[in-house]
């Protein structure tokens, strides 16, 4: 299993186009892959390869996430993840 925290830095945080980018990125890995919004009350667990579930999770800009990724190719997943949100999510 491998973990990395990283800021969202997106004014309009994880809405339905950046979070289709994300999932579409997080399917083609065989790996189980969880986004968890982290506050100080509370956290909150989504499915990274599933949109709906990173709606869910509310994510806005500057919220800090933790990706986590446990597969036979999870350090490629996280790699690959952490590049598309620091890259913009197509934004």
């Amino acid at each position: 299993m491998v973990r990395k925290k990283i800021v969202i830095d997106n004014p309009t945080g994880l809405h339905l186009r950046p979070a289709g980018t994300f999932c579409k990125a997080a399917i083609q890995f065989e790996s189980k892959i969880t986004v968890q919004k982290i506050t100080k009350n509370e956290n909150v667990t989504a499915n990274a390869k599933s949109v709906l579930s990173v709606l869910g999770a509310c994510i806005k800009d500057r919220d800090e996430i933790e990706i986590i990724c446990e597969g036979e190719d999870e350090e490629l997943a996280l790699k690959t993840l952490v590049h598309a949100i620091e890259s913009g999510l197509g934004e």
